[in-house]
């Protein structure tokens, strides 16, 4: 084995919080290292510093045997490593070959070479299996498709170092078992890879090693073939985690209904003639892979947008104002899909978050003046029922890990005991103690009598939350079933638009 990258003793603080604490690794050469951790357990911190968005309080990075200069992602760029981020750093409105020759060219140049770029883009996506087409707009793809430009960028630059952070975040299971087999073609020509990771069967299934980070310090270090899920759970949180289990209900009158909707969006269906409901007391799941109209359907039931055709019902009358704040004052809760661009604003702080949709409730404020302690008493006690970790009422929220703004976003809602709750993705990318905490409060609000709209892409999710399950394929739903009757593989037919097997087909 050939070390191809080492860090001694790295440790960064930021303030109070100690981020990474006397981390030292190696990296071997064609070597595939997870990361996994809870939420805020120091990951990314510490591949940010490994690639010079961070400097570290103390420690070194040595690459291929050389010490890299702290701070500096063009020293780290031109050693070999290559980054490709959660959340994608590329421009919608260029092509393929554009986002990935941007920043890669001297500015005195005179003229881009393209035709020679186009076949090194080619040539590298044909011997890893990244098939993109250059001249194709970036906006047009699909999110899988743009994760592999974002890799295609990297290895464009000649890295041999990948650091891939949470790479399936937003990515369907199938895209995600095309990434990880690409993943591991890459290591068996050579290529190192460290992704960071919070999915139990992820690193089981692609990792040759795996290390666990929890409180910033390194936990454990497992090879994937001697440890379990059950072991890895367990040294991520310090605990044994178990999902808590739906019990049987006795759901009450509709709450929440669709007759025959359709939205569009311009000449475009978004969803297409589809009906359900959802009685108080019960759990409706919407399963589907991303992109068939789910963020539609979040922003139908959350007031963002009004049907072409056909109705939408709340506690037996007829929606006439499409308006979130009317939606909110009739008691409508939601947790929407995405909780940086939707569900928080980053510069607020967490008692601003928390009454951001409720500041004109007289709790909070008399008409003209908001009512800061009252604000910061709110925030305080969502902190402490819902275990919000890493800040007070007077934090920024975008100190916070994913797991605990999720958690403060589902707080804001289900302390005012909401009698619709909207849960869209409500766990996309937390560490598997969060997402217990995160189910068993939606569980909770059930049981309190709340009609719940589940809109999720994980099976166990919804197998494990819903009492029945419709699936959305183009903008259509299919009929409800029950959830007791539900498994992955019917489930899987009924996200592929097969809707009317018999008994043996399924």
């Amino acid at each position: 084995m050939t070390t191809v990258l080492e860090l001694q003793d790295i440790t960064k603080r930021f303030g109070h919080l100690t981020a990474n604490d006397n981390i030292s690794l190696r990296l071997e050469k064609g070597e595939i290292l997870a990361f996994l951790g809870e939420n805020g357990a120091g990951k990314t911190t510490l591949m940010n510093i490994l690639f010079g968005h961070y400097v570290p309080d103390e420690g070194r990075v040595f690459v291929k045997g050389s010490e890299l200069p702290p701070g500096k992602p063009r020293a780290a760029i031109k050693a070999g490593l290559g980054m490709v981020h959660q959340h994608f750093t590329l421009a919608p409105n260029l092509t393929v070959l554009e986002n990935i020759m941007t920043g890669t060219e001297s500015l005195w140049k005179l003229h881009s070479d393209r035709r020679q770029s186009a076949q090194k883009v080619r040539e590298i996506s044909h011997r890893f299996g990244l098939e993109v087409a250059p001249d194709a707009r970036l906006g047009d793809l699909s999110v899988g498709e743009q994760q592999r430009v974002e890799i295609l960028k990297a290895l464009y630059n000649d890295a041999d170092i990948l650091i891939l952070d949470e790479p399936t975040a937003v990515l369907t299971t199938q895209e995600a078992e095309n990434l990880f087999r690409t993943l591991k073609e890459m290591a068996r020509q050579g290529l190192s890879l460290i992704f960071i990771s919070h999915k139990l069967h992820e690193v089981m299934s692609a990792a040759d090693r795996i290390i666990v980070l929890r409180g910033g310090k390194i936990v454990a270090e497992r090879k994937a073939q001697d440890t379990s899920k059950e072991e890895l759970a367990e040294l991520m949180v310090g605990r044994r985690v178990s999902r808590p289990a739906r019990a049987p209900s006795t759901p009450g009158d509709i709450l929440l209904e669709a007759r025959n909707v359709t939205v569009k969006d311009g000449s475009t269906t978004r969803l297409d003639d589809i009906s359900f409901h959802v009685r108080a007391g019960e759990t409706l799941g919407i399963i589907g892979v991303s992109g068939n109209g789910q963020a539609a359907l979040g922003n139908l039931v959350s007031g963002l947008i009004k049907p072409a055709q056909g109705e939408l019902l709340m506690f037996g009358e007829a929606v006439s104002v499409f308006d979130p704040r009317h939606f909110v004052a009739h008691g409508v809760g939601r947790i929407p899909e995405d909780r940086n661009t939707d569900g928080a604003i980053g510069d607020l702080t967490l008692w601003e978050n928390a009454i951001l949709e409720r500041v004109r409730d007289a709790r909070f404020s008399n008409g003209l003046f908001v009512n800061r302690q009252a604000a910061r008493d709110f925030t305080a006690r969502i902190i402490r029922d819902f275990d919000v970790r890493g800040g007070t009422p007077d934090s920024r929220i975008r100190l916070l890990s994913g797991g605990n703004m999720q958690k403060l976003i589902l707080g804001r809602n289900l302390e005012t005991s909401p009698r619709i709750l909207i849960a869209a993705q409500p766990t996309r990318g937390l560490d598997e103690g969060a997402v217990a905490a995160i189910h068993g409060r939606i569980l909770e609000a059930r049981q309190q009598g709340a009609a719940v709209l589940l809109i999720s892409e994980d099976l166990d999710e919804i197998i494990g939350l819903a009492d029945r399950v419709q699936a959305i394929v183009k903008g259509r739903l299919s009929p409800a079933i029950d959830a007791n009757e539900a498994n992955a593989q019917r489930l899987g037919l009924m996200m592929a638009g097969e809707w009317n097997m018999t008994k043996e087909e399924q």
